[in-house]
């Protein structure tokens, strides 16, 4: 881990997405932070340590889930698959596939396994199976103040996590997608899915891949408008700021689903020049706490 040390900065976006203004000045406490997501081999410990089964391993009941299909009450989670061309870009349904059997330890399925992706970040994990490994090693996990404020790695008034240049000099700084999402992936990064961690170089605090490779949970209830302060005192930092409350984070257009949706930050290996463009230390997203899929992942804080 690395020690953050606390201070103040500016939060946010004002350039890419609506739900990441507005520019606030924002101040954490002192933390340290996993230099990297939890791999698989980590993951794999854990479990074996306490027997824990994640949240893709279980059947979903469907008392849980009105309107389930038929058959659709077994084990599994999301996998990406590329598409052969150019599909609808608003049904995400066009690349993400439900997947029996798919979870932590087989990623794409019943039939595959982790060889050779022992030091990739581990995946298939829902908010529960990430707060449970946290709650083992002692640890927390991170709000989405802290997340972005060590994204930052001390540089302040730039989009990305190394500077202004998504690609300075044509050199690739993260796992993400280039080309066109999602039937064309030139692999410029050398990737197809997730990397091994240390694939890239660290920020300026010596960490890697909180941009890219895979989104990460933070402990924030969503909200689509961030916390920022009150007229009478917008002079002011706000101090390690929280997310919504639970009743706050449903999601509005499915009004019949009462699922919490947590903020998930940095992006993964799918965000493209076309597609999802969250490849930003500001970038942030809303997921429901029961998914599973092949790019989220997370990492721990421990409070100073």
């Amino acid at each position: 881990m690395r020690l953050i040390e606390g201070g103040t900065f500016t939060m946010g976006s004002e350039v890419f997405y609506p739900e990441e203004a507005p520019l606030r000045q924002v101040k954490v406490d002192s933390f340290w932070i996993d230099e990297t997501p939890v791999t698989n081999a980590q993951f794999a410990a854990f479990v074996a340590a306490t027997g824990y089964v994640t949240v893709a391993e279980i059947a979903p009941d469907p008392k849980n889930y009105p309107g389930m299909l038929p058959g659709m009450d077994r084990a599994g989670s999301l996998v990406f698959h590329k598409t052969a061309g150019p599909v609808d870009m608003g049904n995400a349904g066009n690349w993400w596939h439900f997947t029996f059997g798919a979870c932590w330890n087989h990623p794409l399925g019943p039939d595959s396994d982790l060889a050779g992706l022992e030091d990739h970040p581990v995946v298939h994990v829902a908010y529960a199976d990430a707060e449970a490994y946290a709650r083992w090693a002692g640890k927390d996990l991170p709000t989405e103040a802290e997340f972005e404020y060590a994204a930052r790695g001390g540089l302040e008034g730039v989009e990305f996590a190394w500077g202004d240049e998504l690609a300075p000099e044509g050199r690739m700084m993260a796992n993400y997608w280039q080309g066109l999402f999602p039937f064309a992936n030139q692999m410029l990064d050398g990737w197809e899915r997730t990397s091994p961690v240390r694939s890239f170089d660290p920020n300026g605090y010596g960490l890697y891949d909180l941009i890219g490779n895979t989104w990460e949970w933070t402990s924030d209830w969503w909200s689509e408008k961030p916390i920022a302060p009150k007229k009478k005192d917008s002079c002011c930092a706000i101090s390690n700021p929280r997310g919504a409350k639970l009743k706050d984070s449903f999601d509005p257009s499915q009004p019949g689903v009462r699922i919490g949706r947590k903020v998930i930050k940095g992006g993964s290996h799918l965000c493209a020049a076309n597609y999802c463009q969250r490849y930003r230390p500001a970038a942030r997203h809303p997921e429901m706490v029961d998914t599973a899929t092949t790019h989220i992942g997370f990492r721990c804080v421990v409070r100073a």
